[in-house]
């Protein structure tokens, strides 16, 4: 059986040498692509929070939200620390900022202040 021609864009897509700064782009919406770890990040906007209280929050299990917090700590957008055997996270907004920044940069967007007249 031959394979479709969806099936082979895809894998031509695949392969194709992807820029490092996109695949950068890349984690941080893969990691807020997920409704639990929005949720997550909303309860941190609130302030510190620890595992045991973002489980009641959230209603997921604690491997579950171990799990988001990880996502969400590789993306550069939260930050953990442990104290006695409760780990601690927290929103790192500066973070956000950033990604703003260097997404607008890469991508090519510029800022209300830099459009040209229309």
């Amino acid at each position: 059986m031959a394979p479709s021609p969806a099936h082979i864009r895809s894998t031509i897509a695949a392969v194709v040498d992807q820029p490092d700064e996109l695949r950068s782009l890349r984690i941080v919406h893969k990691a807020l692509a997920d409704v639990n770890r929005l949720r997550i990040v909303q309860r941190l906007a609130q302030g510190e929070a620890t595992v045991s209280e973002l489980i009641e929050r959230i209603g997921l299990s604690q491997p579950l939200v171990s799990w988001h917090i990880g996502r969400l700590r590789s993306a550069g957008l939260v930050a953990t620390r442990r104290v006695g055997r409760e780990t601690v996270s927290r929103l790192l907004p500066e973070a956000f900022h950033a990604f703003v920044e260097y997404e607008r940069r890469i991508l090519g967007i510029r800022g209300a202040k830099e459009q040209a007249p229309s």
